[in-house]
């Protein structure tokens, strides 16, 4: 069978409902919720917003993947337990109804040792996600209590956090409660440290292909 026959007779989203859910309460934050703004944020929040509309739209295909066994996973459900009771509880809800299919990874490929188990990505929409899309990435960040993700940036990628369960800080300027939404833009240093011995940090990551 060719790639190309294999995508056609791949499910899509309508065949699995759990997924456009999540898609859905996604892009309803990003139009509804994190209100307030520049106009640079906001228009970010419109792309991102536009962008997961036409995947749905599109009733992308669903590819399966296989999820890597993290040390950082331990953390995951006291996560989603704590996100319940917060602003995005209606995210976590429909989370937690994929949370088997979440193919989780590092998402580096040098990542450094202290946080091999600390640190877990996993792609919800993108090239390498359960939603395929060439368009957008979609994701989750989960870092354990007492981490701090080093100094970075990316190249030629916009990139916007949205903070579903714990507290977290970005770079030195302030300390994040669940519903807040960071933007990153292209090239931009940032650095992550979750401090609160409690709960873990659970964060959307949106990043922008083009």
């Amino acid at each position: 069978m060719s790639e190309d026959s294999a995508a056609d007779k791949a499910p899509r989203l309508s065949d699995r409902p759990d997924w456009t859910y999540l898609l859905g309460e996604i892009e309803a934050v990003y139009g509804f919720g994190s209100a307030g703004g520049s106009e640079v944020i906001s228009a970010h929040r419109r792309r991102v917003r536009e962008a997961l509309h036409a995947v749905v739209e599109a009733d992308a295909r669903q590819v399966a993947r296989v999820s890597d066994p993290l040390p950082v996973l331990v953390h995951f459900g006291r996560a989603l337990d704590r996100g319940v009771d917060g602003p995005l509880s209606g995210m976590i809800r429909a989370l937690a109804r994929v949370a088997d299919e979440l193919p989780w990874e590092f998402g580096y490929e040098d990542v450094p040792e202290k946080l091999t188990r600390d640190l877990g990505y996993c792609e919800l929409l993108g090239p390498r996600g359960p939603v395929y899309s060439e368009e957008l990435i979609l994701g989750l960040v989960l870092l354990a209590p007492h981490t701090s993700y080093p100094q970075h940036s990316h190249e030629g990628i916009e990139e916007s956090y949205l903070s579903l369960s714990g507290a977290w800080s970005e770079n030195d300027a302030a300390v994040y409660a669940p519903g807040s939404l960071i933007l990153n833009r292209s090239d931009e240093q940032h650095r992550v440290t979750v401090g609160h011995p409690g709960p873990c940090l659970l964060s959307v990551r949106v990043g922008r292909l083009s």
